[in-house]
């Protein structure tokens, strides 16, 4: 599944498939909680609007 616009792709990943976490069995994930308390540095870019 493709990542959409203005959403973190690592963000984006670890919040659909289930299966990254899982295999944690239960740890902190450390790079859900590197964007948590350092904010996402790739976000996918959105489309200009065509508003103005």
């Amino acid at each position: 599944m493709a990542t959409p616009p203005g959403e973190c792709p690592q963000c984006w990943a670890h919040a659909h498939d289930k299966s990254i976490h899982k295999a944690l069995k239960g740890a902190q994930c450390e790079p859900c909680l590197d964007h948590m308390h350092n904010g996402c540095p790739d976000r996918v870019p959105k489309k200009q609007s065509l508003w103005w």
